[in-house]
């Protein structure tokens, strides 16, 4: 299978590296000059259980490049998603796919608008991963679960063969006839986690020594389970704790949610597509959702803090 992965940053590397392994076609689109160039002059180095090792990947910053794909899997941030679908049309030729992955909400609608609702499947990950350097990641891939399926809950043979592929490569995939509803699971995930270590930088090992966050994470999970409700939603888990447990899992104390490694890179968040997903799912349904309110705003005020930071520095 042609697979180009829209987005290689940490996540979006470790799941090319795999299928690269696997035997795929495997193309890592990313913007970044220094992180494509690193890439293929090196090689990806992969750092995960196994040890370390570089794989020969194939890396571009432009979809040109690499020309019509049989699958698009899309890992860029969330505020990313209309303008680097609309720069990759290049990607997408007659029977192409379309495969968001990303945290949060909303994505799906997004793609329907550029490239049809018809091209567009949703999924989750709990793959993991941080980004150490231009063409050097950590990777947690191994044992952490991938679910994917179409829009409307249908078991199509397009998207059973999709997972047939991530497995065969090594990558623990299902197909969910619930897609909508394992959406808002892994949106709890990042609901329980994200905010709290964007504005307190701690690690999830710090986060999860201190009860008192602990206690605004459940609230802010609760929230979330009453929308979900309220719209409908049916979900795999019912109960805020096992969201709370769910985010750490086989994780590493040291390690960092990606909305805590994206404000030390300096870069806006994508509050908007997590807690302010459930604050705009509360206010159309009439839920309350003052915690994660609460987390969205606390989360701007730092976005704008450094904004403003960066501003000054550029004009010094």
């Amino acid at each position: 299978m042609k697979i180009a992965i829209l987005g290689a940053g940490a996540l979006g590397c470790a799941i090319g590296a795999t299928l690269t392994e696997g035997g795929h076609e495997t193309w890592l689109l990313d913007r970044s000059p220094v992180h494509v160039d690193a890439m293929r002059r090196d090689g990806l180095q992969v750092e995960d259980e196994r040890g370390s090792r570089r794989i020969a990947v194939r890396a571009a910053t432009h979809a040109g490049e690499v020309g019509v794909v049989d699958l698009v899997v899309v890992l860029v941030k969330s505020f990313q998603t209309d303008a680097a679908m609309r720069g990759a049309l290049a990607l997408v030729g007659p029977e192409t796919r379309v495969l968001s992955l990303q945290n949060g909400l909303g994505h799906e609608d997004i793609l329907a608008g550029i490239v049809g609702a018809e091209r567009v499947l949703a999924g989750k990950t709990y793959v993991g991963g941080v980004l150490r350097g231009p063409g050097h990641i950590q990777s947690g891939v191994t044992g952490k679960a991938t679910c994917i399926g179409e829009l409307d809950g249908g078991l199509t043979p397009r998207v059973q063969a999709i997972a047939r592929a991530f497995n065969d490569a090594g990558l623990l995939t299902t197909v969910s006839d619930n897609i909508k509803g394992t959406m808002w699971d892994k949106l709890l995930v990042n609901v329980a986690t994200g905010a709290l270590t964007g504005i307190t930088r701690l690690t999830y090992g710090q986060l999860y020594d201190e009860p008192l966050l602990k206690a605004t994470a459940l609230a802010a999970v609760s929230e979330a389970i009453a929308t979900a409700g309220a719209a409908g939603i049916r979900l795999s888990m019912t109960d805020p704790e096992q969201a709370w447990t769910l985010a750490a899992e086989g994780l590493s104390p040291a390690f960092k949610t990606s909305m805590l490694q994206s404000l030390e890179k300096g870069s806006i968040t994508e509050i908007d597509f997590i807690n302010g997903s459930v604050v705009r799912w509360g206010e159309r349904l009439g839920v309350p959702t003052p915690v994660n309110a609460t987390l969205v705003s606390c989360i701007k005020g730092i976005e704008r803090a450094m904004a403003d930071v960066q501003r000054k520095e550029a004009t010094a």
